[in-house]
C-alpha cells in the first residue's frame, strides 16, 4: 500500500483543493478530499478503513487543514 498527495489550484490559491489518495495492488481504494471534507471508500476495500478513519476527529482536521500546511507551502515553494 503507498499513498499520493496532490493539490489543485484554481487562479493562484484563491481555491485549492487537497486530495490524499491511498493504493493497493495497483488500484485506489481511499481517498480524502478537502473538498468532501472525509475519507471516501473508492472500493469495498477501503469502506471499513474510511468508516474507522472518519471517527478519528483529530485526523479528520489533520486532513482538512493541510491545503493548509500543505498545499499553499508547497505552492509558495514553486
Amino acid at each position: 500500500m503507498y499513498s499520493t498527495s496532490e493539490c489543485y489550484f484554481v487562479n493562484g490559491t484563491e481555491h485549492v483543493q487537497f486530495v490524499e489518495r491511498y493504493i493497493y495492488n495497483r488500484q485506489e481504494f481511499l481517498r480524502f478530499d478537502s473538498a468532501v471534507g472525509e475519507y471516501v471508500a473508492v472500493t469495498e476495500l477501503g469502506r471499513p478503513t474510511a468508516e474507522n478513519w472518519n471517527r478519528d476527529k483529530d485526523l479528520l482536521e489533520s486532513r482538512r487543514t493541510a491545503v493548509d500546511w500543505f498545499c499553499r507551502v508547497w505552492y509558495k515553494l514553486a
